[in-house]
């Protein structure tokens, strides 16, 4: 719950505002005290009146204001405040807080506020996708900017795709999450993988998987943000490392290997959410393969095999693996924590609508060391990686840190 907690809430201009007031009602509920801050688009589809009767509080919209005794507004606003979330955040939010504009009331308080900070992004799926808003989103997560969603669905203009506002429910425990689980891995050292691996056919091509990495960099991120330090050891991604995460690159399985048990020893937990390739050619050309044979054929050699060798060699550390399965879910889930020896192993099904390779949602089912089963809803990866992370702190918790 919230109780006690002081939120601030940024409201800016897209026809979702109308959730906010669902989402103000919620964190209300849940005991915070919430005040609000809109900008003029929001205040098109939503009234200030709204909001304010709400919470209670006039709301912030007039950047040249004064508080009581002369302080500046948004100064003021930020000065103790436990969170600041804003829902919906437009592409144009977005691009203002990435570049630092300052030109109304939501985008000075963003600057002067040093408490964590909760996104929400809606607009419509080809904004979203847009490498502009793409590479916003990416500056504004090195910075420690959390982000909840958005979903994938039926949209205002009409189209499916990504860009849906989270739901306030889903918000509301993001807003939890954040406040709730803040430096609860402090002074425990995770050690993480995320990616594909690819193995040379010739100088030009390689054997490899879909996996983006999505996964694994979301994983590194809260737990850094929870207090860890973390390693993430990856495979080939376009993705930026999270900040205050050590990010270790490799490209082959082999490379993957030296590189996780090199550290593994040191390890309070190690989370394995790769998806290394599990063959490598047995030969390489020396040069590229030219076109011209109707069948070409190929001798494939197992690569090492990361996760069963951690789980040989474990010793206190909690281990978790994850299972990407095409049918029996849960079956092979479970006979793949037997075998590898695992604490923990998350599963999910590829090809299931929103999960999977490639999306930024997932929808997963957690299976434990007693075989019990937790199916979670479609979730984006951050909150995910922060349930799988709750797990990990649980079992951590039972167990002292390395000195």
């Amino acid at each position: 719950m919230l109780e006690g907690k002081r939120i601030l809430l940024g409201v800016s201009g897209s026809i979702a505002a109308y959730k906010a007031v669902e989402l103000l009602r919620e964190l209300i509920r849940r005991g915070a005290e919430v005040r609000c801050a809109m900008t003029g688009g929001a205040g098109r589809f939503v009234a200030p009146l709204t909001f304010q009767t709400l919470s209670r509080k006039p709301v912030l919209t007039d950047l040249y204001a004064q508080e009581e005794g002369g302080q500046i507004a948004h100064i003021a606003a930020a000065e103790g405040a436990d969170l600041l979330v804003v829902a919906p955040a437009t592409a144009n939010t977005l691009a203002r807080f990435a570049h630092g504009l300052a030109d109304d009331f939501l985008t000075n308080l963003y600057l002067a506020t040093r408490c964590p900070v909760l996104v929400a992004p809606a607009m419509d799926a080809e904004m979203w996708r847009h490498a502009a808003t793409q590479a916003n989103v990416a500056t504004l997560r090195q910075r420690g900017v959390h982000f909840v969603g958005p979903a994938s669905g039926e949209l205002a203009s009409g189209l499916t795709g990504p860009g849906r506002l989270a739901e306030p429910a889903e918000i509301a425990a993001a807003v939890e999450a954040i406040l709730g689980r803040a430096r609860d891995l402090a002074g425990r050292y995770l050690l993480m993988t995320a990616g594909p691996t690819y193995e040379p056919l010739d100088p030009v091509r390689f054997v490899g998987n879909r996996s983006s990495g999505r996964m694994g960099f979301a994983l590194a991120e809260a737990a850094a943000a929870r207090g860890a330090r973390v390693t993430l050891v990856s495979g080939p991604t376009h993705l930026a490392p999270p900040a205050g995460v050590e990010c270790v690159r490799v490209e082959t399985t082999q490379e993957m290997y030296e590189a996780v048990l090199a550290r593994a020893a040191e390890a309070d937990a190690v989370i394995k959410a790769a998806a290394p390739a599990d063959y490598r050619p047995s030969t390489v050309a020396p040069a590229k393969i030219k076109k011209g044979r109707e069948v070409l054929s190929m001798e494939l050699t197992p690569t090492p095999d990361i996760l069963g060798e951690l789980g040989r060699r474990k010793g206190a550390a909690v281990l978790v693996g994850f299972a990407a399965e095409t049918e029996d879910l849960v079956a092979n889930a479970r006979e793949k924590l037997r075998k590898k020896n695992l604490d923990l192993v998350v599963a999910n099904e590829v090809g299931a609508q929103g999960a999977g390779f490639g999306t930024d949602t997932n929808r997963v089912t957690l299976i434990g060391a007693d075989g019990d089963a937790e199916s979670l809803p479609l979730l984006s990866k951050q909150e995910v990686a922060h349930r799988v992370l709750d797990r990990v702190a649980r079992l951590l918790a039972a167990r002292p840190a390395r000195p």
